[in-house]
């Protein structure tokens, strides 16, 4: 892994816009749990539910906040300082995607934390984030051939398709995953902060991505803020609008530039596998992919005897491990261990879920 020579002088920079939407979400977030306490937008204990008493959702609004409010802040003060220089990979509308995206995806959060919609409407939700991130010119053109050197270029309704799966299946990913204080917000940091890393390195260029390298470490700073009130014990849940908010921007972070579709599946490995599996699961017992249940990796961990917080710090370094392998990984062999992390998950998940489909299912029944 070889760092781009201006990588070391962008860095105060982007400490800078760290810590302020850090600030801005640390701050936001305890007046946005009061809203939701009065409209009710609360995550009530249950069968599926480890927590044991009431507790707000809707705090990836103010994750949201303060990510929207320190780019615009960052891309004004790059407009006049020049800290990085904008690609020709990244057009106003890019950015224009990716901003009201995510305020829609937010947006789109709000209402199903307040009136808990059914799963076919989150998923209807999902594939129009898609469309509007297609409508602005956002589309996956290419990935790292795992068959040999190269690219796979994707043009018309394959792009189109290949983008909508893309990021509805990481909304999916992180709402699948979303199951433990401060799990997928944590998941969420460690992915942010090994995108821009990685983005200042000569793996994704010569001259890598010192801009989306700024884009990752505002999400990151946000992310950050709201995990000192996340973390176990939470007092606030990041809720469906800090999932399709975090889904929609990691997916569409990955895609800026040079399509980092590949670096992104195997830094987010745990929520992505976890969602293949738990789907494959419900098939196979004839119920619907959406069917909720106990069955995802967070709760087999806690049935095996790991406490919370053990658990959420388990699958952290996990994320970390995997993050590290991205960045020392390169091209196709990024792929290759991301399969690998695919077939070892499922053999682990298969061991520890052994006999306990069914006894689950009739609970859950029940």
């Amino acid at each position: 892994m070889t760092f781009i020579p201006s990588a070391a002088t962008l860095l105060p920079f982007l400490l800078v816009i760290l810590a302020a939407a850090a600030l801005i979400s640390f701050a936001l977030t305890p007046t946005i749990r009061r809203i939701a306490v009065r409209f009710d937008a609360i995550d009530r204990p249950g069968h599926r539910r480890v927590n044991t008493f009431p507790v707000p959702r809707g705090g990836g609004v103010g994750v949201m906040a303060a990510f929207v409010i320190v780019t615009l802040a960052a891309l004004a003060a790059n407009a006049m300082f020049r800290f990085v220089a904008v690609p020709a990979t990244v057009l106003p509308t890019d950015l224009v995607g990716l901003l009201l995206g995510g305020i829609l995806a937010a947006a789109f959060g709000v209402i199903d934390d307040s009136l808990d919609l059914r799963a076919r409407w989150q998923f209807l939700g999902q594939l129009g984030l898609a469309i509007v991130a297609i409508l602005f010119g956002i589309t996956v053109d290419f990935v790292a051939n795992p068959f040999g050197a190269g690219l796979l270029r994707f043009d018309g309704i394959v792009a189109y398709a290949f983008t909508i799966l893309w990021i509805a299946g990481m909304i999916n990913a992180i709402n699948f995953i979303d199951g433990l204080d401060g799990l997928s917000s944590g998941i969420g940091f460690i992915a942010a902060i090994t995108l821009g890393v990685i983005s200042l390195t000569t793996q994704v260029g010569a001259f890598g991505q010192p801009f989306v390298t700024v884009l990752c470490f505002v999400l990151a700073g946000a992310l950050l803020g709201f995990l000192r009130w996340n973390f176990h014990p939470a007092s606030i849940f990041v809720g469906t609008s800090g999932v399709m908010f975090l889904g929609y921007t990691l997916a569409v972070l990955s895609i800026l530039g040079t399509a980092k579709v590949a670096i992104a599946m195997l830094i987010l490995g745990v929520p992505i596998i976890d969602a293949f599996w738990i789907i494959v699961r419900r098939l196979a017992q004839g119920r619907s992919p959406f069917t909720p249940d106990r069955g995802h990796l967070h709760h087999r961990l806690l049935d095996v005897g790991l406490s919370h917080r053990q658990t959420v710090v388990l699958i952290y370094g996990i994320c970390v491990a995997l993050g590290l392998l991205a960045m020392v990984l390169s091209g196709t062999v990024q792929l290759y261990a991301f399969i690998g992390v695919f077939v070892a998950s499922g053999f682990v998940l298969f061991i520890l879920a052994r006999g306990g489909f069914e006894t689950e299912l009739a609970d859950f029944e029940d």
